[in-house]
């Protein structure tokens, strides 16, 4: 949506942002110009720029890179060297590969960066096969059919309730109000976590994401260290707690019980914590957003949807695919291997760009870039991963996705955005900070 579209709607103010991108010369700072990818050099074409992020001006670079170059290669970066699979078939080669691409913390984990091991130590996203499935299957039974039955009243009776609290008639920011207080009200519950603390599991999920954001950590990784490290206090006393009561259905109680996750050290158990917030924060979180702001940039798309609601459930795959909350996952390579003509060495990072696949032209039936809540192949998308590294918790990702439009469609004729979202500082995490709206009510 150009700005133009809200030139005339009622004002919400911006929030100011100091960021920066420290240390690497090469990234641009905040509010410079963003050329477009035809002007750049294809050779060291670099997609981890945050900036390109924060501007919403990556699509392009995607765009030639699946036309040119859908091996990429990147020499130079912030994070080092590093290879982009921006094609769909390309992606789902590699992320049902763990044999030859590993996410195991010890080759440095799943994202660009590599993992602390002194802070944060492995999960079962961030390692390989037999210790992955034996923590994944501790977790499982939180997000299991059956939790998701009991879980669905108590979603359904909060949602309500943030919705018929929100401020109708008058400019609000739909993420803090109802984006991070839905997915913060259902982390606490996953963890048996205090309510009146919800927050604080969304502080440390912005934290572990963006440790060089001046905005979220103005102290930078001292900081970052120091939060975590405080995390990880409150939730190794949880942990022993949960170990001397009877066992339980919430996450902390799961992980105290396993055969598998009894015995894990302090560092590990942050890992296993880390990920569960992180996983349970951002695809739903940024959805929720995403949501309301595509179908207004979409009209007809919203019109569609209020003449046919049954048509949430696929809708709520199609915002999920639109908006891919995690653009990436990282892998390594354990041996080498070709592709395309290239050799991807033993020891090089690899970046599966999930954002890409989800909008590869060689792919979708129909315009990827566009939103179309009816699209056939709509759960096809890339959002959750493939393999056994596909989420765990994308089924309750998908029932409070639902249950809220749902709700949505109750009462209100329309969810008006009124400006252009702030995003994420942040090439992993594509999300939005800021997303001001108005509520319209029925008749």
């Amino acid at each position: 949506m150009p700005d133009s579209t809200f030139e005339t709607r009622p004002k919400l103010e911006r929030p100011t942002l100091s960021y920066r991108v420290p240390t690497y010369e090469g990234y641009l700072e905040r509010g410079a110009k963003v050329l477009p990818a035809s002007e750049l050099d294809l050779e060291t074409l670099d997609l981890a720029d945050v900036e390109i992020w924060r501007q919403n001006k990556m699509w392009d670079r995607f765009e030639r890179l699946r036309k040119e170059d859908p091996i990429h290669y990147t020499p130079d970066s912030f994070f080092g060297p590093y290879w982009s699979i921006t094609r769909y078939k390309d992606v789902l080669a590699i992320d049902t590969d763990h044999k030859r691409f590993s996410s195991d913390a010890d080759q440095g984990g799943i994202t660009l960066s590599n993992m602390t091991q002194s802070i944060v130590g492995r999960s079962f996203i961030t390692a390989d096969e037999p210790v992955h499935s034996q923590q994944r299957k501790t977790a499982q039974p939180a997000v299991a059919p059956t939790a998701l039955r009991e879980y669905e009243p108590l979603i359904r009776k909060r949602t309500q309730a943030v919705l018929d609290n929100l401020p109708v008639g008058e400019p609000f920011d739909w993420v803090d109000a109802v984006s991070i207080e839905l997915t913060a009200m259902m982390l606490a519950t996953l963890f048996n976590y205090p309510q009146e603390r919800r927050r604080e599991l969304t502080r440390w999920s912005d934290v572990t994401t963006n440790p060089t954001d001046p905005d979220i950590c103005p102290g930078g990784m001292e900081q970052w260290r120091a939060e975590l490290t405080q995390c990880g206090q409150v939730f190794w006393e949880i942990f022993q707690e949960r170990k001397n009561a009877a066992p339980s259905g919430d996450l902390m109680s799961l992980l105290a019980h396993g055969k598998d996750t009894t015995d894990m050290n302090p560092i590990d158990m942050l890992g296993n914590v880390i990920l569960l917030i992180v996983g349970g924060n951002d695809t739903t979180r940024n959805s929720m957003s995403g949501g309301v702001y595509a179908l207004n940039k979409f009209p007809d798309q919203y019109a569609k949807l209020k003449a046919n609601p049954d048509l949430i459930p696929n809708m709520v795959s199609e915002i999920i695919r639109w908006q891919t909350p995690l653009a990436y996952m990282r892998r390594t390579a354990l041996e080498d291997v070709e592709m395309h003509g290239k050799t991807i060495r033993k020891g090089d990072k690899v970046a599966m760009w999930y954002v890409s696949a989800n909008r590869d032209e060689t792919f979708w039936d129909e315009d990827p870039n566009q939103l179309i809540i009816d699209r056939k192949q709509a759960r096809n998308h890339m959002s959750f991963g493939f393999g056994i590294h596909r989420c765990v918790g994308n089924r309750l990702a998908e029932l409070q996705l639902r249950i809220l439009w749902e709700e949505i469609l109750e009462r209100f004729e329309h969810v008006e955005v009124l400006d252009e979202p702030s995003r994420t500082s942040s090439a992993f995490v594509k999300g939005y900070t800021w997303l001001p709206v108005i509520l319209h009510p029925k008749d």
